[in-house]
Parts: structure tokens; C-alpha cells; sequence
């Protein structure tokens, strides 16, 4: 770190601007400018910048430290380095929402506020070549992707990196219509609030979570609305989240998959399969654009084996107790981010990236496609069957099914392990053998795979369920079960050979969680429009989880858990038709839990599976 900021400083100027949007509101901009020759490229330089909602610090000191996503050895070869912090944020004048809704064309938003900057840069920044690339990671993700709607034609390059596109579906806020509880609390209680703008010095911390195990802090809270209080440590931001629990007028204004017209440039969407915040964001972006901007430049996918911004620190060799073989992210940084935008910002030359470069768990391997999903993978479900069996053929049985009692006093929890508020990155691919054992969580699990098996996509549960409650969540989990005799391979290098052979990491009969998700059932048939459950009939639950790209490696066995709860990871569902926000402890009731694999009601898991 220090390094980089003696680089910085005797590298770059620091500047510190207002500029002026189209309606007189002045946003806050630093400017970094190259000033040694030691930049691999001797200039005119394009501008590279962020923009973001967290502060770009620094404020009214001589401090030289970009708060610029990116490498620092692309950073090196020289660029001119922009962080803006965003309307109504820190130093920026205005009124700021949470995920601004696009305007398309007919008001002021993200879009007008980056085309405003983008033409005030070109003009009074010297040394510039008029080009400009915007990248950012999470809620600077969403401000990349809401920028190049309708962008300035000096944008040239864009990557918005787990970027926030639906929070009610799949992103940060809601994921199946379940609440994603502790992710939220924590993330707004104990520090993201409303601000009386210009702001340059941080507020002390609001409030902290007053335990150290989430699971004990929020059971004894009891009913969600418990949250939503000034003793739990609410505002305004958190209010929202938990009030719009259905996809309202709310919701559809801020979901950007429905605004991504009129982009010029060549954009670059990453993600990682494990990341816990914003998984669907990239996917969804991509979608998109492919679908609305088809004049853009170029519209790629990118997704490694990584966390939540994993592969912008940390190497990416590994999460938790599973290892991946390799340094990851800077394969990435190297080999794809960096000849990204030095080919569109600056001419270099380079081999075009492929529609999708995704990296392969469980082969550990990078893989190139021309389309995503790949064009070659095909649907094919999974089944459940009698006494906890799991295939590739549909049940036969006249009669067949497994029930359990699903307690909102004694929920399922996420991990075996106690953890705080904010749920730990690892819980993506962590061993869940903790909860096969409860009572609570149905088991299905195929015989020793034969042949590896690829699977490459969305994954879909297709369930058939009753339920004595009128409501229910059903979480459902893709696993990889590790053979008992499993070690790491000598190519996995020594870290992982270590941790195969270490007492504490038993990694025979792992249970590798590579895909979960919940779905609450009152949403079946429509966001908007949840329905109750009839007590005792039979019904179809079908939903779709985030994409994967996993091999089920020969010897491997594929396994689904499915359960009701996944606390304090989502919230309770009472079980009890009814808007949730508004529950008190009295609401939450026992219900039994029935899933059907007979012939006229089969269970199971579509997965688009790739050719042998």
C-alpha cells in the first residue's frame, strides 16, 4: 500500500474540481494527471474514472491515492485517473437515491450527470486523447452500468464489476422474494445512511450489532418489523428494503435491465460465481445490452471462481476450503482487464475477448464461448426419488414423497459455524454436510458419478410441494460431494495439499455447496402479485437460480438439498400468508412441508448440461 502511494505521489497532480451539471448542481471530481515520464505510454493519456456513493476521500489535501478500480500496474501505464463522488453523495451537491431510476432521456439521472462530466473533462483537462473509460464494483458497478445509457461518444470502454441491476430479483436486496437479511441490516444499520451533502469528513458509526453470533442476535429480535427500528439502528434506506418486499412500482422503476438502450461502447462485464451481494447483476447486464444496445461496440462476460470484488484484491487461488489452482485474479488483471482497456482507450493491439470467458469449478479451468449460456449445453433435469435418491430418469412410483416440519423458532441456519451480522464470502461453496443431518433438510444424492458432468447456466428447481401453512420458503441447494478418499492434487499446489491433509479441514465426503438459493412460494406465479398457498394441495414451485459453470468431476456425486429457512442469511418466512414486514412474533407458526417424486408429480433440477 505504500508503495502505491509513493508512486502516486510522485507520479501524479492532483486536482480537485466542482463541475457544473445541466441543472447547476455542482458534483465533486478529483483529477489525477500523469506528470513523470516513467508511464510506459508518453501521452496524450485517456481518462479512466469511478464514480461512486462511498466517498473519494481525500478531500482539500495535497494527498495523491486514486480511488480508481484497477491494477495498479495497468494504472502504471499511464491514464488520467477521475474519481467522482456521485449527486447528493460527500462532496456533491444535490439530492441523492438509492440506485437513481434512469430518466431515459427525460429528466436528469446517472446517465446526464456522466455525460455532463465527461464533456467538462475533455475541455479542461489537458493531455487528454478524448477517449474515456468508466469501472467500478458493486454500488460503483450500478453507477458504470447507469452511466453509458445513451453515454457520451467519448466513452470507448466500460466495465461495471458486480454491478447492481434488480435488487428486488437476485442482487443485494431480496433474492426470490426472500429478504436478505443480515447482508442488509448490517450493510445499512452500521453505516450506509442518508447524508446532508457537501459532506467530507465520515460519520462516527451510527451502530454496531450488538452480538457476535447473527443467528442468536437476530432469532431474539423476532419478527422482521424488529429490525426496522431506531434500537436496531433503521433509517430511511433500510426502511425501503423492508417495506417493498413485492416487485412494485418501487422495484420497477430502479430495475436497469429495462433501461440499457443507446450504448456506444464496448462494454466488459465481470462477476464472480461466488459472490455473495451481486451475483446476477453481471448476467443480467449482459442480457441486456446484447438485447437493447445491440450497437454496442462489444458486450462481453467475464466470471471467476470469486467474492464479492475477489478479483481486485486477494489472488483468487481459493475461498474458503476449496482451491481453484491457480492465481485467478491476476490472470484476470493481466490477461483480460488491462488489454481491455488499452485497446479501446489507447489502439493497443490485442486478441479480442471471446462473448463469455468464464472460469470452470471444480475442472479449475478457463473456458471461452460464444454465447452464454454456451450454445452446446442443454436442459436436462435432475430427479428426486424415493429414499433420498437423486437421477437423470423421472420417478415412476404411483406414490412417493418426503415431509418435514419446517419451526421459524428453530430455522435452518446457513453455516455450521457461528458468524456475524454480515455473512461471510466463504458460505458460497462451504461444506454443508452440518445441515444433512437435521431433521429439517431433505437429502437427494445421485450414485459416484461415472463421467465427469458439465453444467453451464441458469439452474432451474422444478418442485411439486404441499404445505399445511399457507406460505413457505423452499431453499433449494446444488452440492458436489467430494469422494471419501478425496485429496488435492499434487497440481493444486502446496496450500491446498495442506489443507486436504490438515485435521481440520476433512475434505473426503465434502459437501461443497455450488449453488443455493431461496424462493419464497407466495411468488410462484407473479412478483407483483404474491398468492397464498391452499393448505394440503398440491402445487408447483419452479424458479430459477444464478448461472453456474461447474464440473461434477468422476467419482464426485452430485447432491440437492432442499429446507425452508436459511437464517439469518434470509429472513423468516411466517408461513402464514401475509406481508411480512408487518409480521409480529405471534405470526410465525409451524407448518409440515411435503415434496412430491411420483410419476404424476416430480421433483427435481433443471441444469443445462454440456456435451461429453
Amino acid at each position: 500500500m505504500q508503495q502505491m502511494l509513493d508512486f502516486y505521489k510522485s507520479h501524479y497532480a492532483k486536482h480537485e474540481y466542482h463541475i457544473a451539471m445541466r441543472d447547476g448542481v455542482k458534483v465533486y471530481a478529483q483529477v489525477y494527471t500523469p506528470i513523470a515520464g516513467e508511464f510506459a505510454d508518453k501521452g496524450p493519456y485517456p481518462i479512466l474514472m469511478t464514480r461512486t456513493p462511498y466517498s473519494c476521500g481525500n478531500y482539500d489535501n495535497a494527498t495523491v491515492q486514486p480511488r480508481v478500480t484497477g491494477d495498479m500496474e495497468m494504472l502504471k501505464s499511464g491514464y488520467i485517473l477521475v474519481c467522482e463522488d456521485v449527486r447528493g453523495r460527500w462532496n456533491s451537491e444535490g439530492n441523492w437515491l438509492e440506485m437513481t431510476p434512469p430518466k431515459d432521456g427525460k429528466g436528469i439521472d446517472e446517465s446526464t450527470d456522466m455525460y455532463d462530466t465527461v464533456d467538462w473533462l475533455l475541455k479542461n483537462v489537458p493531455g487528454n486523447n478524448g477517449r474515456v473509460g468508466i469501472m467500478g464494483i458493486s454500488y460503483p458497478g450500478f453507477y458504470t452500468a447507469a452511466s453509458i445509457i445513451d453515454g457520451h461518444p467519448a466513452i470507448k470502454a466500460a466495465s461495471p464489476q458486480a454491478p447492481m441491476m434488480n435488487l428486488w430479483n437476485g442482487d443485494d436486496s431480496y433474492h426470490g422474494g426472500a429478504f436478505m437479511l443480515g447482508a442488509n441490516h448490517s450493510f445499512y444499520a452500521e453505516g450506509f445512511a442518508p447524508q446532508k451533502n457537501p459532506l467530507t469528513v465520515a460519520p462516527r458509526e451510527r451502530f454496531a450489532i450488538p452480538v457476535k453470533d447473527a443467528y442468536e442476535y437476530y432469532l431474539g429480535l423476532g419478527a422482521l418489523k424488529n429490525t426496522d427500528t431506531e434500537a436496531a439502528g433503521t433509517n430511511p434506506l433500510y426502511h425501503d428494503q423492508v417495506v417493498h418486499d413485492t416487485y412494485d412500482a418501487y422495484w420497477a422503476s430502479r430495475d436497469m435491465q429495462l433501461h440499457m438502450h443507446g450504448v456506444k461502447a464496448a462494454v466488459m462485464l465481470v462477476g464472480g460465481w461466488f459472490d455473495a451481494e451481486d451475483l446476477t447483476g453481471p448476467v443480467n447486464a449482459f442480457h441486456a445490452i446484447d438485447k437493447l444496445s445491440p450497437e454496442a461496440a462489444a458486450d462481453t462476460l467475464v466470471e471467476g471462481p470469486w467474492v464479492h470484488g475477489g478479483w481486485a484484491r486477494g489472488t483468487g487461488d481459493s475461498l474458503g476450503d476449496i482451491h481453484f489452482g491457480s492465481a485467478t485474479s491476476e490472470f484476470y488483471q493481466k490477461n483480460i482487464e488491462a488489454p481491455f482497456f488499452a485497446h479501446y482507450l489507447k489502439d493497443a493491439a490485442w486478441t479480442p475477448l471471446p462473448k463469455a470467458y468464464v472460469f470452470e469449478t471444480g475442472s479449475n479451468v478457463w473456458k471461452k464461448y460464444d454465447a452464454w449460456p454456451p450454445k452446446q449445453a442443454a436442459a436436462k433435469t435432475i430427479y428426486f426419488q424415493a429414499h433420498g435418491g437423486l437421477s437423470w430418469t423421472a420417478p415412476t412410483e404411483r406414490a412417493s414423497k418426503d415431509e418435514y416440519v419446517s419451526d421459524p423458532a428453530h430455522p435452518v441456519p446457513y453455516v455450521g459455524y457461528v458468524m456475524g451480522a454480515n455473512p461471510p464470502q466463504r458460505y458460497m461453496d462451504d461444506d454443508q454436510r452440518f445441515a444433512a443431518t437435521r431433521p429439517d433438510v431433505l437429502v437427494y444424492e445421485t450414485e459416484p458419478l461415472t463421467e465427469d458432468v458439465t453444467v453451464a447456466g441458469p439452474v432451474k428447481p422444478r418442485l411439486k410441494i404441499a404445505s399445511t401453512g399457507t406460505d413457505a420458503d423452499f431453499d433449494v441447494k446444488l452440492i458436489d460431494v467430494f469422494p471419501e478418499n478425496f485429496v488435492y492434487p499434487e497440481d493444486a499446489g502446496p496450500q491446498a495439499r495442506r489443507a486436504a491433509s490438515a485435521s481440520t479441514v476433512m475434505m473426503g465426503g465434502y459437501q461443497m455447496l455450488v449453488r443455493g438459493e431461496p424462493f419464497r412460494a407466495k411468488f410462484r406465479n407473479s412478483a407483483s402479485s404474491p398468492e397464498a398457498i391452499t393448505p394440503g394441495k398440491v402445487t408447483s414451485v419452479d424458479f430459477a437460480m444464478q448461472d453456474v459453470n461447474h464440473t461434477f468431476l468422476k467419482g464426485h456425486r452430485i447432491m440437492v438439498q432442499v429446507q425452508s429457512s436459511w437464517f439469518p442469511l434470509t429472513d423468516r418466512n411466517p408461513q402464514v400468508f401475509m406481508d411480512i414486514s408487518k409480521a409480529t412474533n405471534a405470526d410465525y407458526k409451524k407448518a409440515t412441508e411435503t415434496v412430491f417424486h411420483q410419476a404424476d408429480a416430480a421433483s427435481g433440477v433443471e441444469l443445462m448440461v454440456m456435451p461429453k
